[in-house]
């Protein structure tokens, strides 16, 4: 079994949409659907907020490799376009980590780099997996002891909505 914790988001277009459209192109391999947040942008291009999720799904079918290229495809069916770095996107689906695999690959690396500064990523996936462990710099570290170290801003630019991904869709 292979099991990845899926980041998703997007700021243009009809953002609840593209999110919906990755839950529903994943199907029964979803297992856990977080609820939608609205975000402030990172990286700091102007731009307006995101909506963000996470999903935890398990395929045995793919690896690291194969989630990312999934994911790529989705962003693909949602015409994204990669402009401009951490800039305006359709639709963003971010590999945060799959099983315990480790990869320095510049392709994927796993787990994802910045995943533990990231309150957009660390909030929604504790509502789904409330004792989840990121690896950082090599050591095994509970998300919930991630998130106070990120700076008050940063945990303030994200808030839960009334807005969910529907699973009876699929």
């Amino acid at each position: 079994m292979s099991r990845a914790v899926l980041s998703i988001g997007s700021n243009v277009g009809d953002s609840l949409a593209h999110l919906q459209s990755v839950l529903d192109g994943l199907g029964d391999a979803v297992v856990a659907v977080s609820p939608v947040y609205s975000t402030a942008p990172w990286g700091g291009v102007e731009q307006q907020d995101f909506l963000n999720a996470v999903l935890v799904a398990d395929d045995p079918a793919l690896d690291g490799y194969g989630w990312l290229r999934r994911g790529q495809e989705l962003e693909a069916a949602a015409d994204r376009v990669r402009v401009e770095r951490w800039g305006p996107r359709t639709l963003d689906v971010d590999v945060v980590t799959c099983d315990d695999i480790r990869s320095d690959d510049p392709e994927l690396t796993l787990p994802h780099p910045r995943a533990h500064e990231r309150a957009f990523v660390l909030i929604p996936w504790l509502d789904v997996e409330p004792d989840a462990v990121l690896p950082v710099d090599g050591t095994s570290t509970r998300v919930d002891a991630l998130l106070p170290l990120l700076d008050d801003e940063e945990r303030a630019g994200v808030h839960r909505t009334d807005l969910a991904l529907d699973r009876r869709s699929r």
